[in-house]
Parts: structure tokens; C-alpha cells; sequence
């Protein structure tokens, strides 16, 4: 497993290569006919409207219709390896996630595309905070509290609850308990609407998971937020502090979203692609539409991309290693 990770790992250095070729002035053509943005997760998901909301802002700026395409299965693989096999012109386009452009080559045996060389990226799109929830009965009231009393209950004797093994809940989870030097158990869910109802009901005590899905209980009181796991405090739960601001200086395990192409794509076609979606998760229209969907905008170019994506990798691969996760 250890040696999987580290050739794996290895591989961020190559991202930053180029990944597509110049074809002249295809930019100013690009595009003539339809584009498929491909989500390889459900409709109704987040990434599913994050993914609504690109396909329709390009659409009402280019006057092409960008429809979106749901591919799910394997954690985002199977969508994302039908746009790393797709030709290279700019009208297949994937919606991924952290998992697809990181996570996932560490979490699955048989990759069918390589998350460093398969793609031309093209930006940014969103982000999320996931929280540490408890039930009402818990103890702790604090971040400290909840270390503490896991501390005191001993390795594997508080058990946590998210909706999937390698998920951003469960690895926000293990780099918490990495750093705090505590051992939970972790009990798995097919979905945060049944990790939530057994959290509700006191079936679990606790929770690490996306955010929007439990803001209403936690603004009821059904819910005790303890922490948000994004590197600053999140705008629709402003009251909630930071892990790192409750002793864990540069944490940060907000999943993202982002966008890119088949490797190959020509240079032209990936800057007016980067270009304009940059330009319109900046917009105030586009904003609201990502906020609305719970998320917060995240802007940034390709560059920015690929930035993203290697500091992402170094985190995630010692995040998984040191919780020792065997790929399935």
C-alpha cells in the first residue's frame, strides 16, 4: 500500500507539464455545436448543481447549449474516464470533484485514467465545509471537549458515522484524528440522509460531513456543530469556528469542485474555457446560484488548478496513508 502511494504521489510532479497542444486560432471559433459536461455523480447532488449552474452560465454567454451529463459509479471513475478517453476538442468537459483529481488513485486498486496526466485543467469551480456535529446528548461543547473525552474513552471507543469509506467526511475525519492524536471508529452509511436520521434519533453521537444537509438541525438545536473543516469560518454558519482555529493551525479539508478536459485539448480552447468560467464564478449571479446550492464560490484559473491539485495530493496521500486505507 505504502509503496502504491508513494509512486503514486509521485506523479504530481509531471502535472504541471503541459497537458495540451496550440491549435492557432481555434479560440476564436471554439465553440460551434453542443457541449457535454460530464458529472459523475446523481442529479441533486452538490456536484450535480454546481454543474448546472457552469453548463447554464457558458450556455447564456456563448449561445451554445452545454447540457449536463450524469455518469455515476466508483466514486466519480467512471464518469471521469469517459472524459479522459473522449477526443480532445473542447465539447466533452468533466465537473470533478476532489476525489477524482486526488483522492481517489489512493482508494481504488484499478484506476482507469491517471488523475495527473489524463487532463487538461481548465479551473476552479466551488467549494464546501463539511462539520463535526454531535447529537445533543453529547458531552462535549467544544472542539477541545470532543478530544478530550476521546481521549479519556480510549482508541475505537467513540464511533463516528459518514456516508462512505475514502469519502471527504471520513478523510476530514482521520487527518482531525491524526493531528489530535485520538482513534475513532468509524461506522459507514449509504448516504448522509441516513447517517443524519440515526445522528437525530441518537443512534450515533456524532458525525464528520458536508454541511448543508445538517444546517437546519444545527440552527433548530437538534444538532451541536462543534467545528466546520474549511480554512475559514463558512457564510451560512458564521457562528461555528474553524478547526484550525480551535487549536489546529492550516487545517483545511473543504472538498472542491473543479473543471478540465481530455489532455491534448489545444492551449486556446482550455484559456477561453478557463477564462470564462473564471469570470463567471467570480460574477455576483453566479455566486448566489453557488451559494444557494450550499457551496461557496472558488475561483481560479488553470494554473490555480494544477496548484490546488498538488498541494492537495502531498496532504491527502499522508492523510491516507497514516490511517493505513487499503484501496478497494
Amino acid at each position: 500500500m505504502t509503496k502504491m502511494i508513494r509512486r503514486r504521489a509521485a506523479m504530481a510532479g509531471t502535472f504541471v507539464a503541459p497537458l495540451f497542444a496550440s491549435h492557432g486560432f481555434a479560440q476564436q471559433t471554439y465553440p460551434t455545436k453542443q457541449i457535454r459536461l460530464v458529472v459523475p455523480f446523481a442529479a441533486a447532488g452538490t456536484t450535480d448543481l454546481l454543474g448546472r449552474i457552469v453548463a447554464q452560465y457558458l450556455t447564456e454567454v456563448w449561445g451554445q447549449q452545454v447540457i449536463v451529463d450524469n455518469k455515476t459509479g466508483a466514486g466519480g471513475n467512471v464518469g471521469a474516464e469517459l472524459v479522459a478517453k473522449a477526443a480532445p476538442d473542447g465539447y466533452t468537459l468533466l465537473l470533478g470533484t476532489v476525489g477524482t483529481a486526488v483522492t481517489n488513485q489512493y482508494l481504488y486498486k484499478a484506476m482507469p485514467y491517471d488523475s495527473m496526466k489524463s487532463f487538461a485543467p481548465v479551473a476552479l469551480v466551488g467549494e464546501v465545509a463539511n462539520v463535526l456535529a454531535v447529537h445533543p446528548s453529547f458531552p462535549a461543547k467544544s472542539l477541545k471537549e470532543f478530544v478530550d473525552y476521546c481521549k479519556k474513552q480510549g482508541p475505537n471507543k467513540v464511533s463516528y458515522g459518514s456516508p462512505a469509506v475514502g469519502g471527504t467526511g471520513h478523510l476530514a475525519m482521520e487527518y482531525l484524528s491524526e493531528l489530535a492524536g485520538i482513534k475513532l471508529e468509524h461506522v459507514v452509511y449509504r448516504g448522509s440522509s441516513l447517517v443524519m436520521k440515526d445522528l437525530l434519533a441518537g443512534h450515533i453521537i456524532d458525525t464528520m460531513d458536508n454541511l448543508p444537509p445538517y444546517l437546519q438541525h444545527i440552527q433548530s438545536g437538534a444538532l451541536r456543530a462543534l467545528a466546520v473543516s474549511s480554512a475559514k469560518r463558512w457564510f451560512s454558519a458564521p457562528e461555528v469556528p474553524t478547526v484550525a482555529e480551535q487549536g489546529y493551525p492550516g487545517f483545511d479539508a473543504a472538498p472542491w469542485w473543479y473543471v478540465a478536459a481530455p489532455a491534448g485539448m489545444p492551449a486556446d480552447i482550455v484559456k477561453k474555457l478557463s477564462d470564462e468560467i473564471t469570470k463567471g464564478v467570480r460574477s455576483q449571479p453566479v455566486i448566489k446560484k453557488i451559494r444557494d446550492a450550499g457551496a461557496a464560490e472558488l475561483a481560479g484559473d488553470s494554473a490555480a488548478l494544477v496548484k490546488q491539485m498538488v498541494a492537495e495530493n502531498a496532504k491527502w496521500k499522508k492523510v491516507i496513508e497514516a490511517a493505513k486505507l487499503e484501496p478497494q
